[in-house]
């Protein structure tokens, strides 16, 4: 579910280039994984500090949220296909489509898990970075539907991806504490071992 009342985003790292907005420390040290041409889905993407990120990359990013507010910053973006989607009630709005990434930052809804699961391609990649319990020591999200609770996802995810990396617990950016669970994770057809940063990729 969505806390409007939750923080806009965990830390913080250089612009992505748009907006003033800036993309996850997390997403930034993993995009590596998603290759050039790609398709992503940015899930619950905001005004698409991640979309821009990655279309800027070259991949064709599908861009989902239901703020039209948020997703008219992203109308006429090269390679962005903003759609306005309610990912909360009714059906699973994107039945049928797959993707070789996809990315959700700040968002939590636990019926989804599922379906992001289905919907990732065989050798596609997760990038999942979203506030956990204790955090509501520090301030909001405070309620339990928002916060991931101990190893949750690599619980959700066990035996169905391959996890590259995965960390939780409090961190501090920009004098603010709080608490977060991330994960990174391949398709099982992904070629292993992956490599952990750009300039670990193996050379011709």
């Amino acid at each position: 579910m969505i806390d409007d009342s939750q923080p806009q985003r965990i830390g913080n790292a250089k612009p992505a280039g748009h907006l003033g907005v800036v993309a996850s420390p997390w997403i930034l040290r993993f995009a590596h994984l998603v290759p050039a041409q790609a398709r992503v889905l940015d899930l619950a993407c905001g005004r698409g500090r991640h979309a821009r990120l990655f279309a800027d990359r070259g991949c064709r990013v599908v861009a989902v949220d239901r703020d039209a507010e948020a997703l008219a910053t992203l109308v006429g973006e090269a390679n962005i296909d903003p759609r306005r989607l309610d990912l909360e009630t009714g059906s699973w709005p994107l039945e049928g489509e797959r993707f070789d990434a996809i990315v959700v930052t700040n968002y939590l809804h636990r019926p989804l898990f599922a379906f992001l699961l289905a919907a990732l391609g065989e050798d596609g990649v997760l990038l999942y970075e979203t506030f956990a319990r204790g955090h509501e020591a520090y301030g909001r999200p405070t309620n339990p539907d928002f916060l991931l609770q101990p190893d949750e996802l690599l619980d959700t995810t066990r035996d169905r991806i391959r996890v590259v990396a995965f960390e939780q617990g409090r961190a501090v950016a920009g004098g603010a504490a709080f608490v977060v669970q991330r994960l990174a994770a391949v398709g099982c057809a992904r070629a292993w071992p992956p490599a952990l940063m750009p300039s670990d990729a193996p050379r011709d």
